[in-house]
């Protein structure tokens, strides 16, 4: 099951690693917050590469994150990860988008705006 969603960068926590059969891994989890009316937090799973973007992140970047739902259970109880498998940013608060410049519309019917003196 693949799931997308956008929000900002809320916290990052510290990055774990460890040795495993298949050599050493590194697993960092992330809290995004989404921009609906009532906001939610969600909390993510990053593993190996995916962990390494995290590193040029801070808080308030806004993300698409897409991802997996996995659960599992352990001793009756029952735990679920939301494991990232697709990570872009799309605008670093570090960095504002430009703000886009457009030129005034006129209707058919309407002249421009007095003073307007240009020669064509």
């Amino acid at each position: 099951m693949a799931l997308d969603i956008t929000g900002k960068i809320f916290t990052v926590m510290p990055e774990q690693t460890g040795q495993g059969q298949n050599g050493p891994w590194v697993k960092q989890q992330f809290v995004i917050e989404t921009g609906d009316r009532f906001p939610k937090k969600v909390c993510f799973i990053a593993w190996n590469d995916k962990a390494e973007i995290l590193s040029r992140l801070k808080q308030g970047d806004e993300v698409k994150v897409s991802f997996d739902l996995e659960s599992r259970e352990y001793n009756g109880r029952w735990y679920t990860d939301a494991k990232v498998w697709k990570m872009d940013v799309t605008n670093q608060s570090g960095t504002p988008a430009a703000p886009k410049e457009t030129a005034p519309s006129y209707s058919a019917d309407e002249a421009p705006p007095a003073g307007d003196d240009l020669p064509f």
